[in-house]
């Protein structure tokens, strides 16, 4: 067993370039262990991950706020308050805040993580896929 404390946690690092973008906020609440890390993330209005995948999988739990996440088979879904995700390993996809909303969610991520390409415009604007949101 591992138990890291919260005042043990690994702080808060501001993330633009190369991986997102926008302006985010990541905590790193668990380095690397076993191959699983764990990052709660805030994202500003707007601000996105880009294309990725990941070796083994990711989990995403959204604490506060709105916004998507897309596959390019489903394109953008919106992202509320208490929906979790999951995203088979290998899946392409991106997450972030909508563009009038910032998002938290804890990212358990498993695995290595291959980054790509940004999201355009176009794909971050392409219609919400709303077709599995109950009201």
């Amino acid at each position: 067993m591992k138990l890291i404390h919260g005042t043990n946690q690994h702080g808060v690092g501001t993330k633009t370039g190369s991986r997102f973008t926008g302006t985010v906020h990541a905590y790193l609440t668990m380095p690397a262990t076993d191959g699983v890390t764990i990052n709660t993330v805030n994202f500003a209005p707007g601000a996105r991950t880009y294309w990725h995948t990941h070796e083994h999988g990711q989990i995403l739990q959204v604490l506060g706020g709105s916004g998507y996440v897309a596959t390019e088979q489903d394109g953008p879904r919106h992202l509320r308050a208490g929906d979790v995700v999951w995203c088979p390993p290998g899946e392409r996809h991106w997450h972030g805040a909508a563009p009038d909303s910032f998002m938290t969610h804890t990212a358990i991520s498993l695995g290595a993580t291959a980054w790509a390409e940004e999201v355009g415009p176009e794909q971050y604007t392409a219609p919400v896929n709303e077709e599995d949101r109950t009201p």
